[in-house]
């Protein structure tokens, strides 16, 4: 019987080499230098250099505990490898703080939970999407490097439970920077917004993994994914498609970019044509949002609808009204056989839908 989402976690090496929700691999747990090149709590990084390790090693043994002492701006977090199973949150006091994976491989640092929507809460109540987030970062200025955020929550063994929106990663502040990372999940896995209506969040995502079924990218933040792999899980628990789709989008009509994934690639585990790129989400807190997003110069992988790759949320915001583009994608998911379903930026709209256009004076590119 193959391995559950949730068993990946401490599968060990075995887990190492497998896609979704891994843990460190074995070697991890013998690494003599668990911070790798960047310092110890004896020979700081940098005087605001708080490390963190499972094993006691560092400062802290757990991230959120890292974070609460970590006040003020331009905190540093070096995370050892391990698997913290902890929910964790950075207000927005906290600017300019950076979390860096030790080994500088994602699949060794994971931050994992197992909150849902429909979760009971202790003090009564459910925690609704936002809630339901394994990570929450509320700053602006958030870098983390080398990191998994992951919700290991699962439908098959909730029944009872009909909110299955379940964040890894809720993403508020502007300049949020994500590099090497790794989201996983399985609905609403990465929340790429803002933290209100008419507050710019500008984030940056480059050579991401982020996997999950439905709406597993959403929200009203300005991102740009580059270079991101997005996965499309199985489902035998839906007998026919759609399974899910990749992008949910929620942009402010005032908004002039929502997101942009811009050379990625999109594959996936389920049957051929079982996923809907993307569907625009106008939210009821904001009627007159105007989703916006442009997938360019990325390969579209089989699971992708080609006839119908984008479809309604709601009968009422219709995605032919919304903002949605495509440019010289590639791939069996790419090709076009319905022209009216699948509109395309010409070359002049082209030369301004770039990650430079869409974060302005902000490189975040040149963190790599």
């Amino acid at each position: 019987m193959p391995l559950s989402r949730r068993d990946f976690l401490t599968a060990g090496a075995v887990a190492a080499a497998a896609p979704g929700l891994t843990s460190a691999p074995a070697r991890a747990a013998a690494v003599p230098r668990p911070f790798g090149r960047y310092g110890t709590p004896a020979r700081r990084l940098t005087p605001d250099t708080l490390y963190v390790d499972p094993r006691g090693r560092g400062d802290f043994t757990a991230v959120q505990a890292a974070v609460t002492a970590a006040t003020g701006s331009g905190r540093t977090l070096v995370i050892a490898p391990g698997t913290y199973r902890e929910t964790v949150t950075v207000d927005a006091g906290r600017t300019e703080m950076t979390w860096i994976g030790a080994s500088e491989n994602p699949r060794d640092v994971v931050i994992v939970y197992d909150n849902a929507a429909g979760t009971p809460k202790p003090g009564g109540g459910t925690y609704g999407t936002s809630g339901s987030a394994t990570t929450t970062v509320r700053a602006d200025g958030f870098t983390a490097r080398w990191i998994t955020f992951a919700n290991d929550w699962l439908r098959a063994a909730h029944p009872d439970i009909t909110g299955t929106q379940a964040v890894a990663a809720k993403v508020q502040g502007d300049r949020g920077a994500f590099l090497h990372c790794r989201f996983l999940g399985h609905q609403d896995t990465l929340y790429a917004d803002s933290a209100a209506l008419g507050v710019l969040a500008r984030q940056y995502y480059a050579h991401c993994h982020i996997e999950g079924d439905v709406d597993f990218v959403f929200g009203r933040a300005t991102a740009v994914y580059e270079e991101c792999h997005f996965r499309t899980l199985d489902r035998t628990d839906l007998a026919a498609a759609p399974y899910g789709f990749v992008l949910a989008p929620s942009t402010a009509a005032a908004d002039p970019r929502g997101y942009l994934v811009l050379g990625g690639r999109i594959t996936s585990e389920a049957p051929d044509g079982s996923y809907k790129l993307a569907r625009p989400w106008v939210p009821s807190s904001d009627p007159t949002a105007r989703p916006m997003l442009t997938v360019r110069e990325t390969w579209l992988g089989a699971g992708i609808d080609t006839a119908a790759p984008y479809t309604d949320m709601s009968a009422a915001h219709p995605w032919q009204r919304q903002r949605f583009a495509e440019y010289r994608n590639r791939g069996p998911g790419a090709v076009i056989t319905v022209p009216e379903n699948r509109p395309q930026l010409t070359r002049e709209q082209a030369a301004s839908a770039t990650g430079a256009a869409w974060l302005g004076d902000w490189t975040p590119w040149r963190k790599h």
